[in-house]
């Protein structure tokens, strides 16, 4: 299949709890399936060819590439499942920060 982002726009993997955490805490299926409404962490999986290009109006001193962790506000992104992978597209300007473990974020 074929999903290709447009403009500024990126294609966000939201992340999800695994069962069970590093110290052996087993999450609830309820506790997981929130991270679907309220996740704030996602893997960049698509960037728009407009993407972190700077112009007039905005300004980018840093950019994001495909495989980066990212944090946003959930309300700042439109929801869509894709192949039963639960994403986001969002503009650029919308990404608060770049992380190198979503397990960080909660």
């Amino acid at each position: 299949f074929t999903f290709e982002t447009f403009h500024n726009q990126l294609l966000l993997g939201i992340y999800i709890k695994p069962e069970k955490s590093a110290g052996g805490i087993i999450f609830t299926d309820k506790t997981r399936a929130e991270d679907q409404w309220q996740g704030k962490v996602a893997v960049v999986l698509d960037k728009g060819p407009m993407a972190f290009r700077s112009d007039a109006s905005v300004r980018f001193e840093n950019d994001v590439q495909v495989g980066d962790w990212v944090v946003y506000r959930v309300s700042d992104g439109f929801s869509i499942d894709i192949n039963g992978i639960h994403c986001r597209v969002i503009e650029d300007v919308h990404i608060r920060a770049k992380i190198t473990d979503p397990t960080i974020i909660y």
